[in-house]
């Protein structure tokens, strides 16, 4: 396995972690508030399980995202896969926190997004250069 792919396992490993912790989270506020389907208007759950969501609709295409910069092939290509692995798992840990501190916005919230957003913009420039060029 060359240096990218070492790269892409790293934070595609970590992005997994992130998931999995949230979803404990969402199962110890349901067991918490015995509450089995929804959230029963508890804010606790409803931020617990908007957080789990938040991370699933944005991690998965961050990954692929990651993978495909991996398999460039490109000389650079480990340091592309770092950049946008950091810039990706760090906006997702921080809009988690966010997210499960304060139902309303917050700063790191925004911050969270501001860096999800840069990854993908990110990934995007890198994926098309090497596309193209």
């Amino acid at each position: 396995m060359d240096n990218a792919m070492h790269a892409a396992a790293l934070w595609v490993g970590l992005n997994l972690l992130l998931i999995l912790i949230l979803s404990l989270l969402v199962v110890r506020q349901r067991q918490k508030h015995r509450v089995n389907l929804g959230d029963d208007g508890i804010l606790e759950l409803s931020q617990a399980i908007r957080a789990l969501g938040n991370a699933t609709e944005y991690i998965p295409a961050g990954l692929a995202g990651i993978l495909v910069l991996a398999l460039t092939g490109t000389p650079a290509a480990a340091v592309l896969v770092h950049v946008a692995g950091f810039l990706l798992f760090s906006g997702r840990v921080v809009h988690a926190v966010g997210l499960s501190n304060s139902a309303g916005a917050s700063f790191a919230r925004t911050i969270g997004m501001l860096a999800t957003w840069v990854s993908y913009i990110f990934m995007i420039a890198a994926t098309l250069f090497n596309a193209i060029g």
